[in-house]
């Protein structure tokens, strides 16, 4: 479930606002004011905020279905801000692991690759 969006990182781009397949953010409502998260429980932590987030911004919780209190310190300290989309390979310099997806494998071994 989103828990945090980080008012010092957000360039309010409204990236989160326009993938949420499930409308959980509102945009801002202010100049320099960032997203909300306006319908917390419709969110089903697809992750898609937190992955097209290019400040690393957001973080969704693993459990949608469960409340839990996250300080932004320490998910920063712990590295978990952004951390989604750096372990798919999504940010600068990284490599991509969609090789080493299993069903991309099945997939290029039912093609002959």
């Amino acid at each position: 479930m989103i828990e945090i969006i980080s008012q010092d990182r957000c360039v309010n781009c409204n990236q989160c606002v326009s993938v949420c397949p499930t409308n959980v953010f509102d945009p801002a409502t202010e100049e320099g004011g960032i997203p909300s998260i306006a319908r917390k429980s419709d969110c089903q932590s697809c992750f898609m905020c937190e992955l097209y987030c290019p400040t690393d911004a957001l973080f969704v919780a693993p459990l949608a279905e469960q409340e839990a209190e996250f300080q932004e310190s320490e998910l920063i300290e712990a590295g978990l801000l952004g951390s989604y989309r750096a372990n798919l390979g999504w940010t600068r310099g990284s490599k991509s692991t969609a090789a080493d997806d299993g069903s991309y494998i099945v997939f290029r071994r039912m093609h002959g690759h």
